[in-house]
């Protein structure tokens, strides 16, 4: 996946979770799949194709949604094709009749998506909810990491993407087992060992280095796993590149070697490797911290103050949570054309306000997510915003203590 902000991340998340909690009447509901070298033109045809054989459906309510949602399908491509527009990824294509209340009050929905990574299998799905699982996949953590799992009598060496796990070498070593000669015997033979495993320890060290150096810079961890200290013997031994080395997280016990040693090694260093995900929003909220105990720190926090230093260009870090659920709501007054900005907070009510200059009632004109609303203006003024989880007890205090809304600025303001 392309890089992609915090904020296009939270919009992309937001997106899809207003696309899970709809639900359709029986199998209304249509995903459509489409990669980039998809020809539309047989998209089309299929559509027709589609819309002759529902005919057949018994239901006649059932029958006009389906028709009508492969009507709104053939529209869109139609539209896609005039305007010829690039679309490298391809894109998805959610379309529905939505209930919104009681019986007849269903309402056509159509959702476009660029998805930010290439579609690859062309979907066309009917069913009560849409199908999110490859657009989930996309936006799951794609981050690289090295695996190793090392015994004396073999070794596994892969890469871990995201969910993929890619097999990048398998390496026996040939030391023999015990040896049950005595005397000078059963002490020359150790030595021979000791060298056999000393040189198979140089092999595992000279693959990762071929498979691991050439990504070192996308790399984010090496996990060491397997039975017994051969592990630690490797780690401890001059047999890594210093720099990959460094990249070492943890070393994990195993009970398996081979493919099955990798898996069982991933999902015992699930948290280690969690814990790296999130290291970047700790540390940017521990700075946060750290400024907000200084006499002469560079800090704002709670809504009104950071939107006041954010217009004027005083913020060098905007912090949101990504559990703030209040709106900016815009009113104005059809009589006077007086115009005001509030928040709405979760489960806060808003009622039409009167018009502080002519007594007549506002009207709620838009009405924005507080998270949207302030990035924009961010953005607007080149300051970087990043979106905090509440996943750490750094982003949950924030949360909690903050109101989710805080900025380290580019000078003192307070």
């Amino acid at each position: 996946m392309s890089e992609v902000s915090s904020k296009e991340l939270y919009e992309f998340k937001k997106t899809l979770k207003e696309l899970a909690e709809k639900k359709g009447k029986g199998t209304e509901l249509v995903s459509m799949y489409v990669p980039p070298e998809k020809q539309l033109s047989d998209i089309i045809k299929q559509m027709r194709d589609e819309l002759g054989q529902s005919a057949n459906i018994k239901s006649k309510s059932t029958r006009k949604n389906v028709q009508s949602a492969i009507e709104v399908i053939m529209q869109r491509i139609r539209m896609i094709t005039n305007e010829n527009k690039d679309l490298p990824n391809g894109f998805v294509l959610f379309v529905g009749m939505i209930p919104k209340g009681g019986p007849g009050t269903e309402k056509m929905e159509t959702v476009v998506i660029e998805p930010p990574e290439p579609v690859q299998t062309y979907w066309y799905i009917c069913d009560s909810t849409f199908f999110l699982e490859p657009l989930e996949d996309m936006i799951a953590s794609k981050e690289v990491y090295g695996i190793a799992v090392i015994d004396r009598n073999e070794a596994t060496i892969a890469t871990l993407k995201g969910k993929r796990i890619k097999i990048t070498a398998h390496l026996t070593s040939g030391v023999p087992g015990k040896h049950k000669a005595g005397g000078q015997s059963q002490r020359r033979f150790d030595r021979v060992i000791e060298q056999l495993a000393h040189e198979f320890l140089k092999r595992i060290g000279q693959h990762m280095d071929d498979d691991f150096l050439p990504i070192k810079d996308e790399l984010k961890g090496i996990v060491l796993g397997g039975p017994g200290y051969t592990k630690e013997d490797f780690y401890n031994g001059d047999y890594m590149h210093y720099e990959l080395k460094d990249k070492v997280i943890t070393t994990v016990d195993t009970s398996y070697t081979g493919e099955f040693g990798i898996r069982e090694t991933i999902d015992k260093a699930s948290g280690a490797l969690e814990e790296l995900g999130v290291i970047k929003e700790k540390k940017l909220v521990q700075r946060f911290f750290k400024e907000l105990r200084d006499d002469n720190g560079l800090y704002s926090y709670g809504e009104k103050e950071v939107r006041t230093n954010l217009q004027i260009g005083a913020v060098d870090i905007l912090l949101l949570s990504e559990d703030l659920k209040s709106k900016r709501l815009t009113l104005d007054c059809q009589a006077c054309g007086f115009h005001a900005e509030v928040t709405q907070k979760e489960g806060q009510k808003v009622e039409d306000l009167t018009c502080p200059q002519c007594n007549d009632k506002m009207k709620i004109t838009k009405e924005e997510d507080l998270i949207e609303d302030l990035s924009n203006i961010a953005e607007d003024l080149g300051t970087e915003v990043e979106i905090i989880s509440t996943e750490t007890d750094e982003g949950m205090q924030l949360y909690r203590a903050f109101g989710g809304i805080a900025a380290i600025t580019r000078y003192k303001v307070n």
